[in-house]
C-alpha cells in the first residue's frame, strides 16, 4: 500500500473542510485507519483532539492534510498517489475511431465486475486460518508512562497499570502477564516484538497518564507483538474520582479489540465500579506504591499508614484491605522479621475483609489462604486456593502458591506439575527459585540446584533466590559452595535470622564449626534483644547436629507457630529426625499425618 502524495490535492474537498474522525481522515487518504495512526505519530501527520469529559475524539483539516501530503512527497519522492475521483470526462460524442477502444473497455469492465463479484464471494466465505491476523490470547500491559514530568507522580502511573492488569485478569479467556513480569520493561530499548516474545505474549497494550490537578489523562494502545501492528488507541480525560471507573472501562474496550469472550459475570463485573474520592484513591495508590518498591520494613509500615488513611476516608474500600492484607503478609517475611503472632491474625483478618467487600479478588483469597496454611488450617486453605483459581485459572501466582500446599503435604508430583504449569503462565513472576524450592522439598537436589543457580543468574542481588541457592546446595552436599551464595542472603537482607540459621548450618557442614558457632551466639543476642523466629535456631541445631537443641526448638517453633513447620512433612534437613518418637509426634500435631 502506498503512501500520500500531492496529487491528493486535485480529489480533495476544499481546505477548511474538517474530517470529524479517524474513519474520515483515512476515507480521505484512501487508507485504513491503522495506517494513518502511524502516519500521525511516526510522521507528524496533523490531527487535532477534542478534550471533554468522556474520551478524547480527533479531527484533522483537509487544507493540512493536503500540505503535509505534498511535503511529505517532496521529502521521501515517493510517487504512489492517493488513489481520488476521476477527473470529469471532456465534453461531446466520442470519435468513430475511439469506438474499438470503447468496446474494450466496456468487456474490461464486464470482467472487472465479475471479478469483485468473485472477490466479494471470496470474502464472505469462511477464509483459511492462515490469511487471518492470529487470534490474541495472551496480553502484556506494559508500565504507563507518566507523563507528568513530575517523578513524585510516578505512584499514579503504576496504579493504573496494576488495576488495569488486574480488572483484565478477571477474564477467564484471556492470559494476563503479571505486573511483577512488566515492571522490567519500564523505559526499555527492546522493541514490541522481543517484549512479547520474551513474556510469550500475542499483544501488548502501551500507554500514558498525565495528571492535571483533579483530572486525569490516560493514552492506551494495542500493539500485535509479532509484527508491531498498532491497531487500536484512545485517548481518555476524566476526573480523579472517575478513575476506577476509567480503569474499569478500558479494560472492557481492549477486552473488545482483542476480540476476547467475555461472560456475563465477567462484564457484570468488569462493570460494576463504585466510585471513590480522589484523596481515598490517592492514599491507596501511595501505600501500594511504596510497598512495590521495596522488601524493607520500613517501607511495608509506611504502606500500612497509607492503607489505613484510605480506610480512615472510606471504610467499604476492598482494595484498601487488600493492600494491608500485603503488607502484613510481607512483614512476616525473612525482611519484616515480625512475630506471626502478631502479623498473621492480621492478614487472616484484613482478607477476610477485602473479600467481605469485594468476593472476587483473588490476591485476597490468596493470601487468605496462605495464611491459613501457615496456621495449619490445611482444608480451609485448600479451599481457598481452589477459589482463588476458579476465579481466575489463569493466576500464575495462585497456581504457586497452590504448588506449595501440595508440596507441605507430600503430593511431590502434583506440586512440581502445578508449579511447572505456574512458571509456563507467567515465567517472569515465577522464577526458578520457586520451581527450586518445590524440587527442593520434593528430594530432587540436583534439579533444585540447577533452577536456583538460574534465578540467581538473572537476579544475583535477590536475598531470597540466593537463601534458596544455599539450601539446595546444602542439601546436594555443597556446603562449601552454599557459603559464599548465604554470606551474600544475609547482608542483603540486613541480617536475616532465617538467612542466618542456614549459614550457620552450611558452615558445620563446610568443617567451619568456630564459624558456626560464633554466628550462633550471635544469633542468640539478637533473640535476647527482639525477635528471632525459632526456625533460625532449628537450622542451626540441626546443622551442628545437636538434636537435643534442635527439638526445643521445634517446640518453641509449634508454641510460635513458625513458618518452617508447614515443611515438617517434606522438609529434608528433618530426615535425621523422622524415625524419633518426638518427631512423629510433632508432624501428627501440625495436622499432616
Amino acid at each position: 500500500m502506498g503512501e500520500p502524495s500531492s496529487e491528493i490535492e486535485s480529489a480533495s474537498p476544499p481546505s477548511d473542510k474538517r474530517l470529524d474522525s479517524w474513519k474520515e481522515i483515512a476515507a480521505y487518504l484512501n487508507r485504513d485507519v491503522t495506517t494513518v495512526q502511524r502516519w500521525e505519530k511516526r510522521e507528524g501527520m496533523p490531527v487535532h483532539r477534542h478534550q471533554h469529559d468522556k474520551r478524547g475524539s480527533v479531527y484533522a483539516l483537509a487544507g493540512e492534510l493536503n500540505a503535509w501530503a505534498k511535503n511529505r512527497s517532496l521529502q521521501t519522492g515517493e510517487t504512489d498517489p492517493v488513489p481520488g475521483p476521476a477527473p470529469p470526462a471532456a465534453a461531446g460524442a466520442a470519435s468513430p475511431g475511439a469506438m474499438p477502444w470503447m468496446r474494450l473497455a466496456l468487456a474490461l469492465a464486464v470482467i472487472v465486475v465479475l471479478g469483485l463479484a468473485a472477490a466479494s464471494w471470496l470474502v464472505r466465505r469462511p477464509r483459511p486460518t492462515a490469511s487471518q491476523p492470529p487470534r490474541i490470547h495472551s496480553v502484556a500491559v506494559l508500565p504507563l508512562r507518566n507523563l507528568s514530568g513530575d517523578p513524585s507522580q510516578d505512584y499514579l502511573a503504576e496504579g493504573f497499570t496494576e488495576a488495569l492488569i488486574g480488572s483484565l485478569s478477571e477474564i477467564h479467556n484471556l492470559r494476563v502477564v503479571s505486573h511483577t513480569s512488566v515492571l522490567r520493561f519500564r523505559n526499555t530499548e527492546l522493541s514490541s516484538p522481543q517484549i512479547a516474545g520474551i513474556l510469550g505474549v500475542d499483544a501488548l497494550v502501551e500507554g500514558s497518564v498525565i495528571r492535571d490537578g483533579s483530572r486525569i489523562r490516560v493514552t492506551a494502545q494495542l500493539i500485535r507483538g509479532a509484527t508491531d501492528e498498532h491497531f487500536w488507541s484512545e485517548t481518555y480525560d476524566r476526573g480523579m474520582g472517575d478513575a476506577l471507573t476509567l480503569e474499569s472501562e478500558l479494560a472492557q474496550v481492549i477486552a473488545d479489540k482483542v476480540e476476547v469472550t467475555v461472560t456475563g459475570d465477567e462484564r457484570q463485573r468488569l462493570t460494576t465500579v463504585r466510585s471513590v474520592a480522589p484523596e481515598v484513591y490517592e492514599s491507596y495508590l501511595q501505600g501500594r506504591f511504596v510497598l512495590d518498591q521495596g522488601n524493607t520494613r520500613a517501607a511495608m509500615e509506611q504502606s500500612v499508614a497509607d492503607f489505613e488513611a484510605a480506610i480512615r476516608r472510606d471504610p467499604a474500600f476492598a482494595p484498601a484491605y487488600l493492600g494491608l492484607a500485603r503488607a502484613y503478609s510481607n512483614l512476616g517475611t525473612i525482611y519484616g522479621g515480625v512475630s506471626p503472632s502478631e502479623t498473621r491474625p492480621k492478614v487472616v483478618q484484613y482478607a477476610q475483609k477485602a473479600l467481605a467487600f469485594d468476593p472476587g479478588l483473588v490476591l485476597a483469597h490468596v493470601l487468605l489462604a496462605n495464611a491459613l496454611q501457615r496456621e495449619w488450617q490445611w482444608t480451609a486453605a485448600e479451599t481457598e486456593y481452589r477459589r482463588a483459581l476458579g476465579l481466575n485459572a489463569n493466576d500464575a501466582v495462585a497456581h504457586a502458591a497452590f504448588a506449595s500446599w501440595l508440596s507441605c503435604e507430600g503430593r511431590a508430583d502434583e506440586a512440581i506439575s502445578e508449579i511447572r504449569f505456574a512458571r509456563q503462565l507467567d515465567p517472569a513472576a515465577i522464577s526458578g527459585a520457586d520451581v527450586a524450592s518445590i524440587l527442593f522439598h520434593s528430594h530432587r537436589f540436583d534439579d533444585a540446584v540447577r533452577e536456583s543457580r538460574s534465578a540467581a543468574a538473572v537476579a544475583p542481588d535477590d536475598a531470597s533466590v540466593l537463601m534458596t541457592l544455599g539450601f539446595a546446595l546444602i542439601a546436594d552436599n555443597q556446603a562449601a559452595e552454599a557459603v559464599p551464595v548465604l554470606e551474600k542472603s544475609v547482608a542483603l537482607s540486613n541480617g536475616s535470622p532465617a538467612a542466618t540459621g542456614v549459614l550457620i548450618r552450611a558452615y558445620a557442614h563446610a568443617g567451619r564449626r568456630a564459624d558456626a558457632l560464633r554466628l550462633l551466639a550471635s544469633l542468640k543476642r539478637r533473640k535476647a534483644a527482639g525477635y528471632v523466629p525459632a526456625g533460625a535456631f532449628v537450622n542451626a541445631y540441626l546443622g551442628l547436629d545437636d538434636r537435643e537443641r534442635a527439638f526445643y526448638w521445634l517446640e518453641e517453633a509449634f508454641r510460635e507457630k513458625s513458618t518452617i513447620l508447614q515443611f515438617v512433612k517434606t522438609h529434608p534437613y528433618f530426615d535425621p529426625l523422622r524415625s524419633d518418637p518426638r518427631f512423629v509426634d510433632l508432624v501428627h500435631r501440625v495436622g499432616l499425618s
